[in-house]
């Protein structure tokens, strides 16, 4: 390979890398514009509703969507402010915090709509396991040589100015 194949492949490398920057940050846009909230909120939603027939700790919520009991607090303080779901504790033990949705909460998680990442997931499973690891082994090699390793990152695919809710 000559020096300027190299360079129009490592051209079109980054040209990759923006595309999935954009087509992130454009859903994330989407989202927030079609329901009003940010993708990690209708994720603690979509948590909630999956796990309404058991009691889930806010600890919990943090551990399943794979992002800080800091950041679970944050987003469960507004979901709760806009009336989507209630923390209740237990009377035996009122240090234990349960999170519930609330019929509002209900409603809007189950019309929001599907995150990016929810589809990515179908797709990239429908693969065979050796493509996925292929894919997996690449976008890896692709972080190190951005010095990205170290960089903290829940598997949302949301762009960093949505993490916020949308003001109401």
């Amino acid at each position: 390979m000559d020096a300027s194949t190299g360079s129009q492949t490592a051209y079109e490398i980054l040209r990759s890398l923006r595309q999935i920057v954009r087509a992130v940050s454009l859903q994330s846009h989407k989202l927030s514009s079609e329901a009003g909230l940010t993708v990690p909120q209708l994720l603690c939603l979509k948590a909630i509703a999956d796990t309404e027939d058991q009691e889930i700790s806010p600890s919990a919520l943090a551990k399943q969507i794979q992002v800080s009991p800091g950041t679970v607090t944050g987003i469960t303080d507004r979901l709760a402010k806009l009336g989507y779901l209630e923390r209740q504790r237990r009377p035996g033990d009122r240090r234990r915090v349960y999170l519930t949705l609330t019929e509002a909460g209900r409603k809007q998680q189950s019309e929001a709509p599907k995150p990016l990442q929810d589809r990515v997931i179908e797709r990239l499973e429908a693969l065979d396991r050796a493509e996925r690891e292929e894919i997996l082994t690449a976008l890896q090699r692709v972080v190190e040589l951005m010095d990205a390793g170290d960089l903290d990152a829940a598997p949302i695919l949301v762009a960093d100015s949505k993490m916020r809710a949308p003001r109401r």
